[in-house]
């Protein structure tokens, strides 16, 4: 039984809401001002608030955080006018879990009801797995104060947002991926699904098939019935890793998804329901594209209500070590070896003089090319290229170039660095082959 509070002045539409719910098995308490709120609140807990932004006296907006001090563990639906997104993503910040737009149709208060009813379940799942979450909190071991702030939020996420969306901000190879599974470990644990989606190697063709399934005879080559990756991630996570990348089809099928968390597979008439967090990556500046018109405003607003920022690499020096250890023991067991390399006081000097253009991604691939070129178990990177600066030999900087010219140069003198090895400059870089080899293509 989900207790609902309706704070509305509208009374007719209070009447027929409350008796629709009711119906449902949600009993509600229906009040017309913030006044008998507070003192509703104040007499008892309800599992579901259903606030109206305009009352007589108020503005329930600003009685948010007040609501959510006085009951941490309701699940608020703001109500707000048409197309005033910013408001609604205003009040999912403050601890909201939806919002309704007016004029609010009766099949979408049931469904953010039942929405609710989820994600009440959901955290009391999560409460009985809290005890672990120290444990679970070993999966990434930073010490810079860079990355404190960010895990910090990631462990908040955890425990009291299990469906809120998230955004992952920052660099190629910056350890993105590595973050979106620590979060999903925190809030869910092993036995729950973590999907992953390269979004910019969906082919054009199949990717609403992908992502969403398909019925049988829905085109030609459907011989049967497939699930979808938004299905199969039911109950945890589903990462979409260079978000940035969706066409403009997907984004609005990705919009509905999260405004309802229902679905149609390819073909298919019945609406099918996935309770999952969305986490989103990109390395892209979305709120250009949202200006270019090249990403959508309101699919930037519903994804971004956690925005995060990962810091490269290259500002977060202090957690090296501990990278490079924990990097070195993984190559070691991928490669079927007992014994694994540790470096060198020298090494360690030379990795952090290094400004790593490829983050953590390119910290993996020095570490993986020495434990298989140096034949001793400490290594010493001796190879390893100190930062680029203006005096560096083979790279020199200028006013006078472009920054089309200073791409060039940089990638030509790692590609030098390397020894010629263009799959590992690229990897180096973070940028595909075809990328690299355009870049040192002569005018």
């Amino acid at each position: 039984m989900l207790s609902t509070l309706l704070v509305d002045d509208d009374r007719a539409f209070s009447a027929v809401a409350a008796a629709t719910l009711s119906r449902e098995g949600f009993p509600v308490q229906v009040v017309h001002s913030l006044h008998d709120a507070r003192l509703a609140v104040a007499a008892k807990g309800f599992d579901l608030v259903v606030l109206d932004r305009r009352l007589p006296d108020g503005d329930g907006l600003a009685w948010l955080p007040e609501l959510k001090a006085a009951q941490p563990g309701a699940q608020v639906v703001l109500v707000t006018a048409h197309g005033d997104i910013a408001s609604a993503v205003d009040a999912m910040r403050l601890g909201a879990a939806d919002y309704l737009a007016k004029p609010i149709e009766l099949s979408d208060l049931l469904m953010k009801s039942r929405r609710a009813a989820d994600d009440i379940r959901l955290r009391e799942r999560l409460q009985h797995a809290e005890g672990a979450l120290s444990t679970r909190r070993a999966l990434i071991h930073p010490v810079s104060a860079a990355m404190q702030p960010l895990l910090a939020t990631l462990e908040r996420l955890a425990k009291t947002s299990p469906r809120s969306p998230v955004v992952l901000l920052g660099e190629t190879g910056v350890g993105k991926e590595a973050l979106a599974w620590h979060l999903h470990q925190l809030s869910f644990g092993e036995p729950a699904p973590f999907i992953q989606v390269n979004c910019a190697a969906l082919p054009e063709s199949m990717a609403e098939s992908e992502l969403f399934g398909h019925e049988k005879g829905s085109f030609t080559d459907a011989k049967g019935t497939r699930r979808g990756l938004v299905e199969l991630a039911h109950g945890g996570t589903l990462f979409l890793d260079e978000v940035g990348e969706l066409s403009a089809a997907l984004q609005a099928k990705l919009l509905t998804f999260l405004d309802s968390g229902r679905f149609r597979r390819l073909g298919g008439a019945t609406e099918l329901t996935s309770v999952t967090r969305v986490v989103a990556a990109t390395n892209r500046d979305l709120e250009a594209r949202v200006k270019s018109g090249e990403f959508r405003e309101d699919l930037w607003f519903r994804l971004s209500v956690f925005r995060l920022q990962v810091p490269p690499l290259r500002e977060r020096q202090e957690d090296l070590p501990s990278l490079a250890h924990g990097l070195l023991a993984r190559i070691a067991q991928e490669q079927g070896r007992r014994e694994v390399h540790t470096l060198s006081a020298a090494a360690l000097t030379r990795l952090a003089r290094y400004r790593f253009p490829g983050n953590v991604r390119e910290l993996r691939n020095i570490l993986e090319r020495a434990a298989v070129l140096e034949t001793s178990p400490s290594l010493e990177l001796d190879w390893l290229a100190p930062a680029p600066s203006p005096s560096s030999t083979g790279f020199v900087i200028d006013d006078t170039l472009t920054l089309d010219e200073l791409e060039r140069r940089y990638a030509r003198w790692v590609l030098t660095r390397l020894g010629d090895r263009r799959m590992d400059t690229a990897k180096a870089l973070g940028i595909s082959h075809p990328t690299l080899a355009k870049l040192l293509r002569e005018d």
